[in-house]
């Protein structure tokens, strides 16, 4: 639930991503909440102090139920700035479209520095079959059972089914305050806040503008801007699913897609231009949450204080 929230507290109805994107009233409350209010150095410096801890941590833990583990070295961490993303730059779409099939670094490897092999590697191969099972499943937790499963593969996270990598980041982390009861409520209340945008009746207008003027440019049947996004993604996810079983896409078929990726995507770029999409999206989007923080400013205030605390 938090991260859906999370994710999309931080679009505006467009792409998100944008160097000039504005950041939503709601956001600044999440951005709060998780940290992301630090600079970029601030952030890599504290995650990169915060692996290692947790690393060390899961070694005293894979000792106490009787397994070697070697802290894995912590790695670089970029924090990307979204300065190469250009959603709404006609060369950017032009070259990448909406970034399914191809995007910006891509095809570039990892440095050779950069790559970690892992220390455990040659002790888990000395297990036998069994053994490597237990040693997983003590730093990982058990593999969620298909009762656990959600339909699209994910499952409800607990630290505490989660092994000894669970139990590390409890301790560094403490109880995440936006799981706990005392906020449900709210917690819910902004899901459903985000799930009702697109029905906001200027949204609601600008889409079947949006809709139309796709229609006219030839590409009929989309009713949301999400939606052309999302056609290329269903049609690669559909390819890689058939090619899965044999040899893989070749690079015909995925030049394919991104030729009509491309396409669309200009299409909608210009669509968007023509009825000021973003501009339009944020105005309605911001005024919902702006009222949605003044009828919950008490609720919101309180997590962010929880958050705060088990931070400190």
């Amino acid at each position: 639930m938090v991260g859906a929230v999370l994710l999309l507290a931080g679009c505006t109805g467009t792409d998100s991503g944008a160097p000039d994107e504005k950041v939503s009233p709601l956001s600044e409350y999440f951005i709060a909440l998780s940290g992301g209010d630090l600079s970029p150095e601030e952030q890599e410096a504290k995650y990169a102090a915060e692996d290692k801890q947790r690393e060390e941590l899961m070694a005293q833990c894979m000792q106490d139920e009787g397994f070697e583990y070697v802290p894995v070295p912590t790695t670089s961490v970029s924090f990307d700035t979204g300065e190469e993303w250009k959603p709404d730059d006609r060369e950017f779409v032009s070259q990448w479209g909406y970034g399914a099939v191809e995007y910006p670094g891509g095809d570039e490897e990892p440095a050779p520095e950069e790559m970690t092999s892992d220390p455990n590697a040659d002790y888990v191969s000395s297990l036998s079959e069994s053994e490597q099972t237990a040693f997983y499943e003590a730093l990982y937790g058990p593999t969620p059972s298909e009762e656990e499963m959600s339909e699209d593969g994910s499952y409800e996270y607990d630290w505490q089914t989660a092994g000894c990598s669970g139990w590390a980041s409890h301790e560094i982390g403490g109880d995440d305050p936006l799981q706990s009861d005392e906020f449900a409520d709210v917690m819910d209340a902004i899901n459903t806040l985000y799930e009702d945008t697109a029905s906001l009746p200027e949204i609601a207008e600008l889409d079947r503008a949006w809709s139309t003027c796709m229609d006219a440019a030839g590409y009929p049947g989309f009713a949301t801007q999400s939606d052309a996004q999302n056609s290329i993604y269903d049609e690669l996810n559909a390819l890689y699913e058939e090619g899965a079983s044999e040899t893989g896409l070749d690079q015909a078929q995925l030049d394919a897609v991104h030729e009509r990726e491309v396409e669309l995507a200009l299409a909608d770029l210009d669509c968007r231009e023509e009825l000021d999409y973003r501009e339009t999206y944020e105005k309605a989007q911001f005024a919902a949450e702006e009222a949605f923080i003044e009828d919950h400013k008490a609720e919101l205030d309180a997590m962010k204080a929880a958050a705060e605390q088990a931070r400190s």
